[in-house]
């Protein structure tokens, strides 16, 4: 798996599924909707409410998790087996692939709690959920610390950066067991997700397919300073396609939503009511009162006054 593909196939599962939960996320933000339980979900009663109840980043995973570790397995050639054979005393064999293995297992039983959770229980538990998501994020936070112990230079710089977003996705998934309904940290979710997709595409074009067509030159410095220059590019990058996702969003809700349009019309009848009618009605409130206090300052004397 420590090849181009390895690197870049998991990173265009968390590009497109950190795109797709952008959408999602933008779009629970313009409608106020709820993350969990969205709206529209419980609308769909014809035919196709069925498949738009499923859950289809928990299918995704349970896909893509099961083909990478086909894949896995199938790069090695000789077998994947845990220990040498006939040597004494014995060793274990092909650690690296191993823990490739763990990665992906975790990301299929990750899809396949989220399925059951939302398509099988009569109630969904979406503690069972997260705390699925959070394991396998904990335990890909283990492996990738310990995958760098022979790393050096510019592969360990950049696997130093994808520990880093790791490490901040893990905190925000901890604190979802929580506030699994605020908005920020699903946000703060999403984006991690990106970063961390696109930097493995750009990891597998940097230690097996350099653009320029020459390798990195794990001595030079000025490479090692370029590895974090890129990241914070992707970073930039990320966020303004973030940005960009929830403009486009908003932009077609209010365009093409009816409920959206009906929310702006009753602000706008609201508002001129408000500014209009209701200045309207006071003014005649105030005239009323003073119609009524005139007849009542005839009657009174003057002696009465003094």
């Amino acid at each position: 798996m420590g090849d181009f593909i390895g690197h870049i196939s998991p990173g265009l599962f968390l590009v497109f599924y950190g795109l797709y939960q952008a959408v999602i996320v933008s779009r629970a933000v313009i409608f106020n909707d709820s993350l969990l339980y969205p709206s529209y979900l419980s609308k769909n009663k014809g035919k196709w409410a069925r498949l738009w109840k499923m859950a289809h980043a928990g299918w995704l995973k349970v896909v893509i998790g099961s083909l990478l570790i086909v894949y896995e397995i199938s790069c090695v050639k000789e077998g994947l087996t845990l220990m040498t054979k006939g040597v004494m005393p014995p060793r274990f064999m092909y650690p690296k692939e191993w823990q490739h293995l763990t990665m992906f297992f975790l990301l299929t039983l990750d899809g396949c709690v989220e399925t059951v959770s939302k398509n099988v229980l009569r109630q969904r538990c979406v503690l069972l959920e997260r705390g699925a998501t959070v394991l396998g994020v904990y335990v890909l936070l283990l492996l990738l610390v310990s995958h760098v112990k022979e790393s050096s230079g510019v592969e360990l710089q950049v696997h130093s950066l994808l520990i880093l977003v790791v490490f901040l996705l893990m905190l925000v998934l901890t604190a979802e067991l929580w506030a699994p309904e605020m908005f920020h940290l699903w946000m703060i979710e999403t984006f991690l997700i990106l970063i961390m997709g696109s930097w493995l595409i750009q990891t597998a074009f940097i230690l097996f397919r350099p653009v320029s067509g020459f390798p990195w030159e794990d001595d030079d410095i000025s490479d090692i300073m370029f590895v974090t220059t890129f990241f914070c590019w992707h970073v930039m990058i990320n966020a303004l396609c973030m940005l960009g996702i929830y403009g486009v969003s908003s932009f077609w809700h209010r365009c093409y939503s009816p409920s959206l349009r009906l929310m702006g019309s009753k602000e706008a009848l609201y508002q001129e009511s408000s500014s209009g009618t209701f200045y309207k009605l006071l003014q005649e409130a105030e005239q009323q009162d003073k119609d009524d206090q005139a007849p009542l300052l005839s009657k009174i004397s003057p002696c009465d006054r003094a």
